[in-house]
């Protein structure tokens, strides 16, 4: 498990870079993300989920 966590990329959204391999504190980062491009997308994708989570609990 430690060897695949330090092969993916994370968003660290206290300071808005992105990580490879975790290199802060787990509460500052979102992740792991497979790829840095997804990565550097974390806030996207995460505004994109809440949206769809909150439809979800609309229905």
């Amino acid at each position: 498990m430690a060897d695949e966590e330090t092969q993916q990329w994370w968003f660290n959204h206290k300071t808005g870079d992105v990580e490879y391999g975790p290199q802060s504190l787990g509460s500052d980062r979102d992740g792991p993300y497979a790829t840095e491009a997804d990565a550097r997308r974390a806030p996207e994708i995460a505004r994109e989920r809440a949206r769809a989570w909150a439809a979800d609990e609309e229905e």
